[in-house]
């Protein structure tokens, strides 16, 4: 009988209105001195200034490093490392999407642990509690708030380094819908399909569980539901607040079942290009999926029925199918590109990718075992 573990932050806050319980959650965990990590248009649009008050609101300082970019390098997490020398800190909060709480992590696996960021690719590689940390999201999509995973680019090697290490969890999360209005329909788009990914891969896992799989399938449901709704109307917040819920859920399921040769095929595609990982990761999902039919054709099936299929009559793959049917007409449905070819990925770098995917953390959970070959002639489908 082979043993899993579940993780999750300690404290997840949800709901309109929750961000203002930052200031004294941080009191709570110890922290004084405060470095939030965001990046530059959270920046410009006031919202990294509003979280500053309400966190100097409980007599805390505060410092804001808005230096985290999409696809966050290992630069970033640098320069943020200095600032949070420079300036004393003690306690981190990340304010924003996945770049954020991942430059966020990275900088906290720095100051509690010393060396390199480079030093921490793979899983568990850090020794020392992580520093007092909360992460405020702002997108519906990474769930990089609730989870170990750390995912930054090695601007070197251009590849994205995965870090698995259940000590960069948050140790409070914060999901309010109200920070999320202002994302526009394309990001809205983007990270659900993010989510919808997580979900996907957690459920056909080689390492999924009960606990896994429930929250896997809601989350499919869910996204399924209200994904479109958020992309046609920003404004509309029970979209906002379901999806928010979603997104979590999904993270719920991949923090502990993992994920599969969508991400570490994505995460070659952000190292490479510099490309938007939810874009790459819905552009990937249903070819991936075919690709794994043949080992997961029942939870194809369950994940059809997620998605609102009518699969009465038919075969088990049959029933697969019309899961990676519907991920196609999602995605079309709320203006996902069609193909890599696309985004100007290049047939001639697809050796050196798929050879990095194969080295992934992400692909030792997918359902079935890729050649390089194979993963290259899932590139080529997928353009």
């Amino acid at each position: 009988m082979t043993t899993s573990a579940y993780f999750i932050p300690t404290v997840n806050l949800f709901g309109a209105g929750s961000v203002n319980e930052v200031g004294a959650k941080v009191k709570t965990l110890g922290g004084s001195k405060v470095l939030i990590v965001t990046d530059e248009g959270l920046v410009k649009m006031g919202m990294a200034e509003k979280v500053k008050n309400l966190i100097e609101e409980a007599g805390l300082e505060v410092v804001v490093y808005g230096g985290a970019e999409p696809n966050p390098t290992d630069n970033n997490v640098d320069s943020g490392f200095n600032v949070w020398t420079e300036e004393n800190c003690n306690a981190l909060v990340s304010l924003g999407g996945g770049s954020s709480h991942d430059c966020a992590k990275g900088i906290g696996l720095l100051a509690a642990n010393g060396g390199k960021i480079h030093d921490y690719e793979g899983v568990d590689q850090s020794s020392n509690p992580m520093v007092p940390y909360i992460a405020v999201n702002t997108t519906a999509g990474t769930a990089s708030e609730m989870t170990r995973f750390c995912i930054i680019t090695d601007t070197s090697r251009k590849v994205k380094m995965a870090i698995v290490d259940w000590r960069v969890t948050p140790h409070v999360s914060i999901n309010d819908p109200e920070l999320m209005a202002g994302m526009p329909p394309a990001l809205t788009a983007a990270t659900g399909m993010d989510a919808l990914t997580h979900a996907i891969e957690a459920y056909v896992s080689t390492a999924a569980t009960p606990l896994t799989d429930s929250a896997a399938l809601m989350a499919v449901k869910m996204i399924t539901k209200y994904l479109p709704k958020a992309v046609a109307n920003g404004a509309d917040m029970e979209a906002r607040d379901q999806m928010a819920s979603a997104q979590f859920l999904a993270g719920m399921a991949f923090n502990n079942a993992s994920l599969g040769y969508v991400h570490s095929m994505a995460h070659q595609l952000g190292g490479f290009y510099n490309l938007p990982h939810g874009v790459c990761n819905a552009i990937l999902l249903p070819h991936v999926e075919q690709f794994n039919l043949i080992g997961c054709a029942d939870r194809l099936r369950d994940v059809a029925i997620a998605m609102g299929e009518n699969v009465d009559g038919l075969s088990v793959p049959d029933a697969a199918q019309k899961a990676i049917d519907s991920i196609k007409k999602l995605s079309s449905s709320i203006g996902i590109p069609s193909g890599l070819a696309e985004l100007g990925v290049k047939e001639e770098d697809f050796e050196v990718m798929a050879t990095n995917a194969k080295l992934d953390a992400c692909q030792l959970t997918n359902p079935r075992t890729a050649t390089l070959q194979q993963v290259i002639d899932i590139f080529r489908s997928a353009m």
